[in-house]
């Protein structure tokens, strides 16, 4: 695997060694990745080659089987409190009977206690998160009455509340509007630019070097990554993708133009 070389980063993540399988058949084989503090990260592959398993195995909700992960220079249990998860909408139950306020609340719920009474400052801050992702006026509607994009900022506000220094999330572009899209974008970085770093599942190739300055490539193993500039090459493509994607020429072709290729 080809790695980009850079000069004694800062690191948020260092995954080392990485296998994951299912049913023992490898989803990640031997994944080794460095990702610098304050970086906005792109994770970039096709169907099934394990972006989403990589997310979870980072805050070890999979099983490895074999390998480590260190973030912020600590193993997941002593840092899990800095980190936040917005999973794939497919992934969470919209039918449970609470409103978008409750939602957002619930990332407060370890520095306020289960057992404990919300207070008025949590409130606030709830308040505050949904107002930065534009629906605070939707703050008493249930979940289950929400249209995709508002889900996926109502998950991104639960995520701002924790004050975490890691966020992972998984396609929060799936199923929302151009203008929604841009939002989350918008609010990603605002992160970066107060040091946060982001990792982002995403799909679309086409915005992939407008979105991001970081950039895993990756199909059941880490193809390449590094600096968007040195990564989203057509060569990597073509090694990540295998030519599978129609998409790929077009993309291919307008980097070359870009370029003056």
């Amino acid at each position: 695997m080809p790695e980009i070389a850079i000069p004694n980063p800062p690191r948020a993540i260092e995954i080392a060694d990485l296998t994951v399988a299912y049913h023992r058949k490898p989803v990640l084989w031997e994944i080794n990745l460095r990702i610098p503090t304050g970086a906005l990260v792109g994770i970039v592959g096709p169907n099934g080659a394990g972006k989403s398993t990589l997310m979870k195995a980072i805050i070890d909700l999979v099983p490895k089987v074999s390998g480590s992960v260190q973030v912020l220079g600590m193993p997941i249990h002593q840092v899990r409190h800095r980190i936040a998860y917005v999973p794939q909408r497919e992934s969470v139950d919209w039918d449970f009977p609470a409103t978008v306020l409750d939602v957002v609340m619930m990332g407060l719920y370890r520095e306020a206690g289960w057992f404990w009474p919300m207070r008025s400052e949590h409130k606030r801050r709830a308040l505050a998160a949904l107002d930065q992702v534009g629906i605070s006026d939707l703050s008493g509607r249930q979940i289950s009455q929400l249209s995709g994009g508002q889900q996926q900022r109502t998950f991104l506000a639960r995520a701002l509340v924790q004050s975490a220094d890691v966020f992972l999330l998984d396609e929060p572009f799936a199923a929302v509007d151009a203008a929604t899209e841009q939002s989350i974008i918008d609010v990603l970085r605002i992160l970066q630019q107060q040091g946060k770093t982001i990792l982002v599942v995403h799909h679309d190739l086409h915005t992939v070097p407008q979105y991001f300055d970081f950039l895993v490539l990756i199909n059941v193993l880490a193809v390449a990554w590094g600096p968007m500039e040195q990564t989203f090459t057509p060569e990597n493509l073509k090694r990540t993708y295998g030519g599978r994607l129609t998409i790929l020429d077009e993309v291919t072709e307008a980097m070359r133009r870009n370029t003056g290729r």
